[in-house]
């Protein structure tokens, strides 16, 4: 379940809490694993002694790279992003504002570095922008998303594209979504 609050035309997306616990328990998760592995190892009173230790110092860094990467997502109140609702409407990052209607596409892109789903938007300028979402946005959650607020206000073209990419019936059978405006 997403996190949105609405104020005024503004609604402010914030990562679920499920998200929230789920990425705790991978990031330190992981780390509290590997240390025990670790200090398990080191006793040395199971034939298994050496693959603890070779497993824990192998995934240690991995999991450490890992929190890192995610460690900004876990301030408390982050806002993701701000989307301003109505024609007129935008998508508002800390670093730009991008209207609606400048929308080519939009996806929901894993980086392959460091395993971090980004918002990728591209405009008809060819302008490129990446949003980091921390995992902290499902990806059910981004298809509504981007159906229920930026999709109605798009152009045309920019329209039949988000139709190619999404599949209305299976996001029914996952979440309940229909949508409620005509193309």
């Amino acid at each position: 379940m997403l996190n949105l609050q609405k104020e005024n035309n503004t609604v402010i997306v914030k990562g679920s809490k499920f998200m929230y616990a789920w990425m705790f328990l991978a990031t330190f998760g992981g780390i509290a694993a590997c240390i025990f592995l670790i200090l398990n190892g080191f006793k040395l009173d199971s034939k298994y002694s050496i693959l603890y230790l070779g497993g824990g110092f192998l995934l240690f860094p991995i999991f450490l790279y890992l929190t890192f990467w995610a460690l900004p997502g876990f301030m408390p109140g982050k806002v993701l992003l701000k989307l301003i609702e109505g024609a007129n409407g935008s998508v508002l990052t800390k670093k730009c504002t991008i209207p609606f209607t400048d929308i080519r596409t939009i996806h929901f892109v894993r980086n392959p570095i460091n395993l971090i789903n980004d918002i990728v938007i591209e405009n008809f300028n060819g302008r490129v922008t990446k949003i980091r979402t921390y995992n902290l946005i499902d990806d059910t959650d981004f298809i509504i998303l981007v159906d229920q607020y930026i999709f109605p206000y798009m152009r045309e073209d920019a329209k039949k594209v988000w139709d190619r990419n999404v599949n209305l019936a299976d996001l029914y059978d996952d979440a309940r979504y229909e949508r409620k405006h005509k193309m």
